[in-house]
């Protein structure tokens, strides 16, 4: 039967299957497309009437699908010039890939990150298709054995599906949990540097409009994912496959519970050590990160430490100094921007807290936000010795506070700083991890579906960057809120409201990804998490909920 495509404005009516690549043209600039708003890649043959969008690398399933598609070549390339290397692929600073030598004595240098270039640089050039091969799972099983890929083996057995994709080029063999580039000759934008102990591979930004941002070294955000991946390691909690396996059984989910709740411990302690001993002096204690990092939580668990050390703090909410949505200034678009740190009226904000640090009795504002406006709140007045304890986006931002001299203040940079991976080539993104946070928590809370949260993740995304993520290299402390159980748990909290959006939805694609990310995952039963874990904030049952 014949069938009807949509392009550019354009119909167009076929009587046999078709390949996107056929329709938008073979030009290098488009990456994947859009068919009826679902993610595919330009070989797929379309049979049915659609509508095709074809996308650049300034649209982030693009870059998803280029960077997906990068790991593989950085893997075949590295294949060919040193085959006796296992790799492990993490996100790292700077917005890229970092490559990691997990056998050998001798760590990536230039010699190696040179012959690496050279050898991409061939692979490219030479054009080479990326075949995709659908295989039965124990025919993968042999493929990866014969390989030694143990790492994809282990997850194997998670998998719902009963066959593999896997992707062939020039002989080289592999699978990559994600949509490919037709060939090699796609991938000529990336950067390869140094950074001991191994290779960071940087690739293009949809948010920097399909470009290559520049290196910036972060050092603090390095150490605390360099921490993260150490603790993982140790705790052998650094693959999906080995997170499974440890709750199979019911002793196992309790374990593995409270070695991910001892571990929130540990940090809240040395976080009490450093406050109380470091610097008497310590009035303001700051804490920040970007959206659905467990602040709340968080913050509620810092008092009760630190009153366990002979301290009362007390808290502020930066939320009731926002302006009225009149006065907040516009985005781009026109639209209220709400993310930025002139939505706050920061000269209140930084006279009350001059005034209460001095001793003085303070009428805070409080925000209805169903008035959409401030009104009086509660009178404050704090000692000399009481810290003043406040969370939010621009805590760390010395705007809000640059009344208060900077060794009176203690700044918290929070963020679930998760070094999880699927297998050694394939890590599982922090973004995706708290956008699903923020989706079963606004559909817990506030009854909005996955559609609102979605559409609304860009905005966030973009004031991340512009407000939030700069902060992390000043701060005196990064508390890394991932737990290792999370996703499990998550699982069966997200797993519904994921699906409800339609398959025609323009937010299907991010749906898509998101439930492809917790189909690999055992469902893990809620009722042994803690009331004061971190994760209640958003799965609910939170000791703190109503504090």
């Amino acid at each position: 039967m014949s069938f009807t495509i949509t392009y550019n404005g354009k119909q167009k009516v076929y009587d046999s299957k078709v390949r996107i690549l056929d329709i938008v043209g073979t030009s290098h600039d488009y990456i994947c497309a859009l068919v009826n708003n679902r993610v595919r890649e330009l070989t797929y043959e379309v049979y049915f009437n659609a509508e095709i969008v074809a996308l650049t690398l300034e649209h982030t399933e693009a870059v998803r699908v280029y960077q997906t598609s990068l790991r593989y070549l950085v893997a075949m390339a590295l294949s060919r010039i040193r085959p006796e290397l296992d790799i492990r692929f993490s996100y790292n600073i700077s917005r890229s890939i970092f490559v990691q030598i997990l056998n050998g004595t001798k760590m990536a240098d230039r010699e190696l990150a040179n012959d690496l270039r050279a050898e991409m640089m061939r692979i490219i050039a030479a054009d080479y298709p990326m075949n995709r091969h659908v295989v039965p799972n124990d025919e993968a099983l042999k493929i990866y054995e014969e390989r030694g890929f143990k790492d994809k083996a282990a997850i194997l057995g998670y998998r719902p599906e009963k066959t593999v994709h896997f992707y062939e080029c020039d002989g080289y063999l592999n699978y990559m949990y994600g949509y490919m580039v037709p060939s090699t000759g796609y991938l000529d934008k990336w950067l390869i540097r140094n950074y001991a102990p191994g290779l960071v591979i940087q690739y293009p930004r949809a948010e920097l409009k399909g470009e290559i941002p520049p290196f910036e070294d972060a050092p603090t955000f390095g150490r605390t994912l360099k921490e993260s991946h150490r603790w993982a390691q140790a705790t052998q909690l650094d693959n999906v496959a080995n997170i499974n396996e440890a709750i199979k059984t019911e002793a196992g989910t309790i374990e593995l519970i409270n070695l991910s709740e001892a571990r929130h411990y540990q940090q809240l302690a040395e976080l009490g050590v450093r406050i109380t001993q470091t610097n008497s002096d310590i009035r303001l204690i700051c804490i920040a990160g970007p959206s659905s990092s467990g602040k709340t939580t968080f913050a509620n668990r810092l008092r009760i430490e630190l009153m366990s050390r002979g301290l009362r703090p007390i808290r502020v909410s930066i939320d009731d100094y926002y302006l009225t949505r009149d006065n907040a200034p516009l985005d781009e678009d026109g639209k209220p921007d709400l993310e930025s740190i002139y939505a706050l009226d920061i000269d209140l904000f930084n006279q009350n807290m001059f005034d209460l640090i001095n001793g003085e009795e303070v009428q805070l504002p409080h925000f209805d936000f169903i008035q959409g406006k401030r009104v009086p709140g509660r009178l404050l007045k704090v000692e000399h010795d009481q810290p003043i304890i406040i969370e939010g986006i621009h805590a760390l931002n010395d705007m809000l506070t640059d009344s208060i001299p900077k060794h009176q203040k203690f700044k918290i940079y929070i963020a679930p700083q998760a070094q999880i991976n699927l297998d050694n080539h394939n890590p599982m993104s922090l973004t995706d991890l708290r956008l699903l946070r923020r989706i079963v928590r606004d559909k817990k809370f506030r009854n909005a579906s996955a559609h609102e949260t979605i559409s609304m993740w860009p905005s966030v995304r973009k004031g991340e960057f512009k407000w939030i993520y700069d902060t992390q290299e000043g701060a005196d402390f990064v508390y890394n809120s991932f737990l290792p159980f999370e996703l499990p748990v998550m699982k069966r909290n997200g797993l519904p409201v994921l699906e409800e959006i339609q398959r025609d939805s323009e937010y299907w694609p991010v749906a898509e990804r998101l439930i492809r990310m917790l189909k690999y995952f055992v469902e893990l039963d809620e009722k042994w998490v803690p009331s004061n874990s971190l994760i209640r904030e958003f799965i609910g049952g939170s000791c703190f909920q109503d504090v």
